[in-house]
């Protein structure tokens, strides 16, 4: 009998030490900033963790738009406008590099076998060849 849809979904338990309020900052040209401001679970302010600056940018790709998300190493939201420059191009890099190895990982996975078909000369075909209507020609 199959399992319920609930039965292998994991708990969607929030951590209610881990909280943040989200401020979104953005000069309407170049980048957005969202700003994790630390709660407590009453909607005080937590003093004892730091605030967290994420950088939002996008590259285009062939294959449309790629969004990126990239934390800014910051004290204030001065230092996280000032940086965000900098860590946007360590993610569109990081992003390149990315895309570059699955590119490569992708045109290494294609197999074409030798000899065709369980090792048969000819691919255990009349007249040889490898059947099946293909167009990918062995030398």
């Amino acid at each position: 009998m199959a399992e319920r849809p609930d039965d292998r979904m994991p708990d969607p338990t929030m951590d209610a030490t881990d909280l943040y309020r989200e401020e979104v900052i953005t000069d309407r040209r170049v980048g957005t900033l969202r700003v994790l401001n630390p709660i407590k679970v009453d909607g005080s302010a937590d003093t004892q963790r730091n605030t967290i600056y994420v950088g939002e940018a996008q590259i285009y790709t062939n294959m449309g738009a790629l969004p990126l998300s990239f934390e800014i190493p910051a004290g204030n939201l001065g230092d996280a406008v000032a940086g965000y420059a900098q860590a946007a191009k360590e993610a569109v890099d990081r992003a390149v590099r990315e895309l570059e190895d699955m590119r490569r990982q992708a045109a290494s996975s294609i197999v074409i076998p030798r000899g065709g078909a369980g090792g048969m000369p000819g691919g255990g075909l009349p007249g040889g060849g490898l059947g099946g209507g293909g167009k990918i020609q062995l030398p």
